[in-house]
């Protein structure tokens, strides 16, 4: 399915028809955005369907007074391998706050965080609320806390995987409403739901994941979207073409 945005719901979604360009190649026309003239809000609409799809990390924290939270977060990526690290952005608020997500890894320096499955993502949207500080995410969306090995914070139950995670470092980048925090973490721990593994190995088609995209449009990653892709691998002594690798 294609989705047409005409040029007039363009210009009411980004105030003025000027802060476009036109410029074209040999295949396609496009519509230039220049981010210096984009308001913050502007940028997040198109910068969400660009990156896109984006998994999902649904982080468990503790403040200092013990108080759990849990919070979704899709500016979410792996970083390396030795050793296993991860990092997602929490964005300061509409306000220019840092979030009690933040706020709980400064103070404590450790987290937890949990896949997104399907069947997960309407109790995962309710923790996205902006609930005060001494409100529980796990009890308004009634997910269920399970043991960690080398954290505090607990991890989902209802998640087929979870990584327990200590805080390298947090890297600020802008100010004001929307700036990002790149929280950097190491992984210490992985649960893995049993019934995942085949022959030593996860088996992507039985995790389901369910992703973020642009607007209010997620994905659910189905047997049918999958495909497996071998990295190539070149003939040794031989020169680069399509059909030698």
């Amino acid at each position: 399915m294609s989705i047409v945005i005409p040029k007039a719901d363009l210009k009411s979604i980004f105030g003025s028809i000027n802060l476009m360009s036109q410029n074209t190649d040999d295949t396609q026309s496009y519509l230039g955005f220049d981010c210096a003239d984009l308001s913050s809000s502007d940028a997040y609409r198109l910068l969400n369907h660009l990156v896109a799809p984006r998994p999902i990390a649904l982080v468990s924290t503790l403040s200092v007074d013990g108080i759990p939270n849990l919070a979704p977060f899709s500016y979410f990526m792996a970083g390396g391998l030795n050793p296993p690290s991860i990092a997602f952005s929490p964005t300061t608020n509409r306000h220019g706050q840092f979030k009690d997500t933040l706020q709980n890894i400064q103070a404590t320096g450790e987290f937890t965080i949990n896949v997104v499955s399907q069947g997960m993502q309407d109790r995962v949207n309710i923790t996205s609320l902006d609930f005060d500080s001494s409100v529980s995410e796990w009890e308004q969306a009634l997910f269920t806390p399970a043991s960690t090995t080398k954290v505090r914070p607990a991890r989902v139950a209802e998640s087929l995987m979870a990584m327990e995670c200590r805080l390298y470092q947090i890297v600020s980048h802008g100010e004001g409403a929307n700036a990002a925090n790149y929280v950097i973490g190491e992984v210490l721990y992985f649960h893995i739901a049993k019934q995942l593994m085949v022959n030593g190995e996860i088996d992507p088609t039985q995790v389901q994941y369910i992703s973020r995209m642009g607007g209010n449009w997620y994905d659910k990653v189905s047997v049918d979207s999958m495909f497996e892709l071998a990295r190539p691998q070149l003939k040794p002594n031989a020169d680069f073409n399509q059909d030698n690798f």
